[in-house]
This record gives structure tokens, sequence and C-alpha cells, in this order.
């Protein structure tokens, strides 16, 4: 795959990257159900068989477990070592309650935990998971700056920020430079085009999306029935756009994927991620699979171009012809 510079930094990152959320595995609130360790690894090395040189991962993911298995991942891997990126200020009690910390001494305390669990010297990327909510601007820059001290100890490579809004990449750039942000991005969530994506373009942000396929959405492999007996330990049981009326409105967009996708050999999940790529403001797509069998039908999204036309259909079904 070609690569792209992300941000202000030196990383040269493929336009995909192998989202680790669900390698966690289950147990906490935001889990994606189970998941066998074993097959995590083995999609986690297809990906990099195929040529992706960059995992995310977070702290949060499985509480402290998605971070092993990358390590287990990486350390069993004979080829060029890929980049990690991880996040933190999502910490969890003995009760695996998770709670929103930006605090100096908890966010040290969780970079420490991450570097032990990853094996590593550094992180290449480490990035404040979500702002504080409510938010407190006080504590959003006690962990910015925090992460900016983090870099100049060496303890991480760059650093970087998911889930902030413009006026918070403002405070935050006043402090230290942002190298990314990590926003959601999908056909079914495109908020960030009206601000965001344009304030990064503007600032040099490099910008990694997650979930351009909507969580499985926007795969080609979602149905009514699939949304319909999620188990209750996957958080999109939960979701209103598992949920109708929001869930047919998606699968009849995941349909025009399809269609999309078959005149190239295509699936719509690849569809989907190189449309959320025909931006020059995104660097790159977080891509999740559970094996390697998932690895095989989406990673080819980070080399495949739509059409204008192919655009423009797609476009209309937003409604934005």
């Amino acid at each position: 795959m070609q690569t792209r510079k992300l941000g202000n930094s030196d990383l040269e990152i493929t336009p995909i990257g192998f989202g680790s959320w669900a390698v966690g595995g289950a147990g906490y609130a935001f889990a994606w159900g189970e998941q066998d360790d074993q097959e995590s690894i083995e999609a986690i090395h297809k990906a990099l068989d195929m040529g992706v040189n960059w995992i995310d991962t977070a702290a949060v993911y499985g509480l402290g477990h998605s971070e092993e298995v990358v390590a287990r991942a990486v350390q069993g891997w004979s080829g060029s070592k890929p980049y990690v990126f991880t996040k933190g200020g999502l910490v969890w009690d003995e009760n695996r309650e998770i709670n929103k910390v930006l605090r100096a001494d908890s966010l040290r305390r969780e970079c420490e935990a991450s570097l032990r669990r990853l094996k590593v010297d550094a992180i290449d990327l480490y990035q404040i998971h979500w702002p504080t909510e409510p938010n407190d601007p006080d504590e959003d820059a006690e962990g910015w700056r925090t992460m900016a001290e983090l870099q100049r100890e060496g303890k991480v490579r760059w650093i970087g920020v998911s889930n902030w809004n413009v006026r918070q990449l403002e405070m935050a750039q006043g402090i230290a430079p942002v190298t990314s942000l990590q926003p959601p991005y999908s056909l079914i969530n495109d908020e960030v085009e009206g601000e965001i994506l344009p304030f990064c373009g503007q600032n040099g942000i490099g910008v990694i999306v997650y979930s351009p396929m909507g969580s499985g959405l926007l795969t080609g492999g979602m149905t009514k029935e699939r949304a319909a007996n999620l188990p209750e330990n996957d958080w999109r049981s939960r979701n209103p756009q598992f949920q109708e009326p929001k869930l047919s409105r998606n699968l009849a967009i995941a349909d025009e994927l399809r269609r999309i996708g078959e005149a190239h050999g295509r699936t719509a999940g690849e569809v989907a991620i190189a449309w959320t790529l025909r931006l020059p403001a995104v660097t790159g797509a977080i891509v999740g699979a559970r094996s390697a069998k998932q690895v095989e039908g989406v990673m080819g999204g980070g080399d495949f171009r739509l059409s204008d036309e192919e655009i423009a259909r797609i476009e209309a079904l937003r409604g934005r012809e």
C-alpha cells in the first residue's frame, strides 16, 4: 500500500490501519462480545501480510486485554514491525466501571501500564481517548500538558486526541502541537465534515477515522435478522443505528455499496472505506476485523479509488447530489 505522512510526525502510515476494539473481547460496557485471542492474532498477522503498517488499540478495550493481544501479535510477527497506536484517559475500577480522567497522575499511570502491556519502550502515537464529560476545560488542558511532557520524556513519540471538537483542538494547539485527531466518520456518521475536517486540514493535523464501515453496518454482511439477534454483551445491540427506523436506511446504503463494489470485484466494506478516504483531510482509516477471513474482505479498501460517478451515486443516498 502507498503511505501518507501523519500530521506533523515522521510516521508514514498506510491508508488503512488495523483496529483492535473488538480484539479486547467481552466483559465490559463497550465490548463487541466474546472473541478468541488466537483468531485476533491471525487477523492482525493477515492485515500485516497485506501491507498494513499500523495497529490502533486503547487501554480500555477489554480493560487492558486488547493491548496484551496486540503485543503478542507483534512479538510473533517476523516481518517489519508495525507502528502501534494506543489511547488513554478512560480508567476502570474494581467493578469494571469506566470513567473519563485526564489528571496528570492518572494519565501517567495509564501510559506506564500501556507500555508494560504493549512491551515497548515508547508508544508510536499516544492519544487522549475522550475529552472529559461534562466538559472540564481545565482537566482537558492538564491532560494535554501531560501528553506533551510524556512526549518530551520519550515515553511516547507523537501525541494526538480522539473525539475532540474544534474548540478543544484550538485549546490543545495553544499548549503543544496536535499530531492527529481520531474521530468517527462514515456514511452514517458524517458530522466531522462540517467543521472538524476543514480545521484539521488547515492546521496540519492528521486524521485517522474510526468506524468507517459503521461498526459493521456497511460491510454487506449485516441483516435485519442479525441486528435483532446481536448478543447483549455486544454494545451494538443498544445502538439506535442498529434499530428501526435507522436500520433499514443503513442497510439500503450497504446494498448500494455492494452494487458499486461488484463492478470492481470489491466488497461493500471496501467501498465504504474508500469513500472515507476520498477527502485529502483524511490520512487513514481504522478498520477492525475479528478473523483473517474478515481482513481479506476489507483491507483492500485502502488502495481502492472511487470514480466521480460512483461518489455521486453514494452522495445521492445522503441527499447531497
